[in-house]
């Protein structure tokens, strides 16, 4: 039986065997004879390994002796769940502090660039205020921008040959005012600026995702039906393909999280699930860069390869690990800077969320590096380890 000793708020182990056993199984670090364990470590071992935790007494500890000296830190039972979920599927994990990432960089995913040209369409309309629409009605470039550069919803949804009129969303609106293809016959673009920021407080910030992309030449349209703000086309897409026979469905939704906003984990996640399950690519923005921030993920993780799992002897490790309860809040500039720890450390980030049953569930993200942006965006997938 392993023998832990707790004093001075470390948890340490000194017989060699015990050390010997320890070691192979990767927990702790060594100082000459004796080996240091992490708290979730300790714990772990008391709890699946049957491990006795002595005081600097002798008196025996049970789980719940230890475990009670942390009740005051955050999120000390998430930090636990993931850990004990992540050794029991046969992996490796360290406590962050004490492993580097590997040589080679962490995965950047480009995405692929085009242009927007918007020509010389001229556009006349009337502006809804209570409902953020405009309405253009007939004429070839109403049509035009439409079928070409899918700005606008022409006819009917899906039946574009259902009426004449254009009806443009807010962030459509305020493109084409910008643009100079659009003229108002009740608004200007600094009235429309106004009722958009006074329903939404962060319109500005939504908008500058929307431009972000489409400017791109990304055609970017609501994304209401998947609980996020837009779904994305790559560029090149149009309402209907050539033969006007199948629907174009978008493969990608985007949802903006500024820095300054907070979000339940519980709501963060059921959107991701959404779009996991209609098959599209999830892709968090966080507009602006971000300011450099001090922030510590919770773990370092090593994974498989080839099927087997990853050895820290001989592997470098994959990815890092921010653990997270059902019930907490996280905001946009926590998120934006656990991402950035992970990549200094030239790792991923996956986030480990431990819900009221303690199921924990993973979600994978990867930064996209989208060519002339200031905002940052990352695509996050659930994942099975």
């Amino acid at each position: 039986m392993v023998e832990i000793k707790y004093a001075n708020e470390r948890f340490t182990v000194t017989d060699q065997s015990s050390v010997d056993i320890l070691r192979r199984g990767h927990f702790g670090s060594v100082n000459k004879s004796r080996l240091t364990l992490s708290p979730e470590e300790a714990l772990y071992l008391i709890d699946m390994r049957n491990a006795e935790c002595l005081s600097s007494n002798g008196s025996k500890l049970h789980f719940n002796d230890v475990a009670a000296k942390f009740w005051k830190s955050r999120k000390f039972t998430a930090r636990y769940f993931t850990y004990k979920d992540w050794r029991d599927r046969g992996l490796i994990i360290k406590p962050n502090s004490l492993i580097q990432g590997p040589s080679e960089s962490a995965h950047l995913k480009e995405y692929p660039k085009a242009e927007l040209n918007l020509g010389a369409y001229k556009l006349k309309g009337v502006f809804f205020k209570s409902d953020l629409i405009t309405i253009v009605e007939g004429g070839d470039d109403a049509k035009s921008i439409y079928e070409n550069l899918w700005l606008g919803q022409y006819g009917s949804y899906k039946a574009s040959e259902r009426g004449i009129l254009n009806k443009l969303d807010i962030y459509e609106t305020m493109l084409l005012l910008s643009k100079g293809n659009l003229l108002l016959s009740n608004a200007s673009k600094k009235d429309i600026l106004r009722f958009a920021s006074t329903r939404r407080k962060d319109f500005q910030q939504l908008y500058s995702v929307y431009c972000d992309w489409r400017e791109k030449g990304y055609v970017i349209k609501t994304g209401f039906k998947f609980g996020t703000h837009f779904r994305v086309y790559f560029p090149g897409a149009k309402p209907v393909k050539d033969d006007k026979s199948t629907w174009t469905h978008s493969k990608h939704v985007i949802h903006v999280f500024p820095k300054e906003s907070k979000l339940l984990i519980s709501e963060w996640a059921r959107v991701i699930r959404v779009a996991h399950s209609v098959r599209k690519t999830f892709i968090l923005a966080v507009p602006g860069a971000t300011k450099a921030r001090k922030a510590k993920n919770d773990y370092i993780l090593y994974h498989r390869r080839g099927g087997d799992a990853e050895n820290p002897d001989i592997d470098p490790p994959r990815y890092a690990m921010l653990s997270l309860s059902e019930e907490e809040y996280i905001g946009g500039s926590e998120l934006a800077a656990a991402i950035s720890d992970a990549m200094g450390r030239k790792l991923e980030l996956i986030v480990a969320i431990a819900d009221r049953e303690t199921s924990v569930t993973y979600y994978h993200v990867r930064q996209i590096r989208l060519k002339g942006s200031s905002n940052e965006y990352y695509e996050i997938d659930w994942m099975q380890p």
